[in-house]
């Protein structure tokens, strides 16, 4: 069986130092401005989901974290020699692309003087795809891979560079509600080893489960907290432009979207 979410974060007990932290930050595209006066702070303690509608600037966000998108205004402050790795939606990528599993992996390793890969490499490859339960598809081709395969090699991808923060764009669009459930253990997990994970989604459905640290935005912070804190008609009116109302089922969130289905949330 595999552990918990609030099993396994129970294991990261020291309180970091921030990695990044972003105050009074405004972002956007030319003369477009996507988010406004955001201030937040991530650590190698954060397991933090950001949540909010299409077009509400969680991708700006990541980019800032990232490092690949420069504020128009505020200050972003980063750790020295910080190591981040980024994994990208699945649809944004070409699965026609000539490469195995393992060449995939390969080719996000930092930049050497030989273009090869050296046996320890090799080894490191072959150890990241058993520990992401994937060590046997390390010869086929990745347009033959399931979309829960295809996010664990991302995922190797990712980890081949031993980050200290992972960021991750929409990880469990796509997938089936068992491999969302997967995905998002093997992310704890990986917490609970002393990784600081940040990931976006627009989808409530599963999010209070998983998640322990929540950042709502819409052009800005809406609210950040727990799931309990943030997961209110108040604040998911202002996140989503709809009203919402929240119930407690079972010991579970229940949001009720009166324009849509029902939807679980714990």
């Amino acid at each position: 069986m595999p552990s918990t979410l609030s099993d396994s974060t129970a294991r990261v007990a020291h309180v970091s130092s921030p990695l990044i932290s972003l105050r009074s930050v405004d972002a956007g595209y030319r003369n477009s401005t996507v988010l406004h006066d955001v201030t937040l702070s991530v650590s190698r303690d954060s397991f933090t989901g950001i949540v909010g509608p299409s077009g509400a600037g969680k991708t700006t966000l990541l980019r800032l974290l990232l490092g690949s998108m420069k504020p128009q205004r505020g200050v972003i402050d980063r750790a020295a020699r910080l190591p981040v790795s980024y994994v990208p939606q699945l649809e944004t990528v070409d699965w026609n692309f000539p490469a195995t599993v393992s060449e995939c992996v390969l080719m996000s390793r930092a930049a050497r003087r030989v273009p090869w890969a050296s046996r320890a490499e090799r080894g490191e490859v072959a150890a990241v795809l058993d520990r992401l339960g994937i060590g046997d598809l390390g010869e086929r081709h990745i347009r033959e891979l399931s979309g829960g395969q295809q996010q664990r090699m991302f995922l190797a991808r990712a980890l081949i560079r031993k980050p200290q923060l992972l960021l991750l764009d929409e990880p469990t669009s796509g997938v089936d509600i068992s491999t969302r459930h997967a995905v998002l253990h093997l992310l704890a997990d990986l917490h609970a080893d002393g990784m600081g994970i940040v990931l976006t989604t627009h989808d409530l459905n599963g999010i209070a489960a998983h998640l322990p640290h929540l950042v709502c935005v819409n052009k800005h912070i809406v609210a950040e907290g727990t799931p309990e804190e943030v997961i209110t008609p108040d604040v998911l009116e202002e996140t989503f432009g709809a009203q919402m109302e929240v119930l407690q089922h079972l010991g579970m969130l229940v949001v009720v979207d009166p324009g849509g289905p029902r939807r679980m949330v714990s």
